[in-house]
């Protein structure tokens, strides 16, 4: 975990322990820096993610207040975390399906904006919470981006690894959602019936210099995933 999200974190937990509600206001910049014993920049850095994640709001001349915390268990829909950091309160497991170094698909290829035939690792897993399945997850690294995973990254959280070992900065992200209902094929990893109820997301993960290095294709269990959508700003 890199230094602003650990302060970032730290953060949360000191909206939780003195049970901050929404609008509270928090301690001004420089008393921030100075109670977490952190720079301007790793500060500044902490409060954009708090942002993003909904956790706090700025007010240009007055100051940094509480927004109203998700529902516990809700995955943030739009956000370019991994589950590990998304949902930090719960027990976040990953059971590896398949985990290979291949030749990228030419469908594949399109999305992650490379060439048919240039390597990438895939990797399929199951996702669960709290014990219960959440969902299936098909993902695509572009070797030239991502030059190494093994099973034991893998089985843990890929992002956290692409932030903290090889120090990449993970930017913004497309999604293109369908509902519809399940084939066979991935029923049975989720252990449902063929023909029940899907959320379907399709991501490509680009870095903050527009890079893409990842596509992702996740199913949902129907019953065991509940999202929030936070928005900032008026949407006309």
């Amino acid at each position: 975990m890199l230094k602003y999200q650990q302060t970032a974190t730290e953060i949360e937990a000191y909206i939780e322990q003195h049970t901050l509600q929404q609008g509270d206001k928090l301690p001004v910049l420089d008393q921030l820096i100075r109670q977490f014993e952190v720079s301007k920049t790793t500060m500044t850095k902490a409060l954009e993610l708090l942002e993003r994640k909904g956790i706090i709001f700025q007010v240009r001349g007055s100051g940094i207040f509480v927004r109203k915390t998700n529902r516990k268990g809700y995955i943030e829909l739009f956000s370019t975390q991994g589950f590990k950091q998304n949902l930090v309160a719960h027990d976040i497991q990953s059971n590896v399906l398949s985990f290979e170094l291949i030749a990228c698909p030419e469908a594949i290829a399109e999305n992650l904006g490379t060439a048919p035939g240039d390597m990438v690792y895939f990797v399929k897993r199951i996702r669960y919470i709290d014990g219960n399945i959440m969902c299936l997850e098909e993902s695509y690294y572009r070797q030239a981006i991502v030059p190494y995973l093994n099973r034991e990254i893998v089985e843990q959280s890929i992002f956290e690894y692409l932030e903290t070992a090889l120090g990449l900065n993970i930017g913004f992200s497309d999604m293109y959602m369908h509902v519809g209902k399940l084939p066979e094929t991935i029923a049975e990893h989720l252990e449902l019936e063929a023909g029940d109820p899907a959320l379907t997301v399709e991501t490509i993960f680009h870095l903050t210099n527009g890079r893409p290095f990842d596509y992702s294709v996740i199913t949902y269990h129907y019953e065991h995933s509940q999202f929030v959508v936070q928005a900032n700003g008026l949407y006309l």
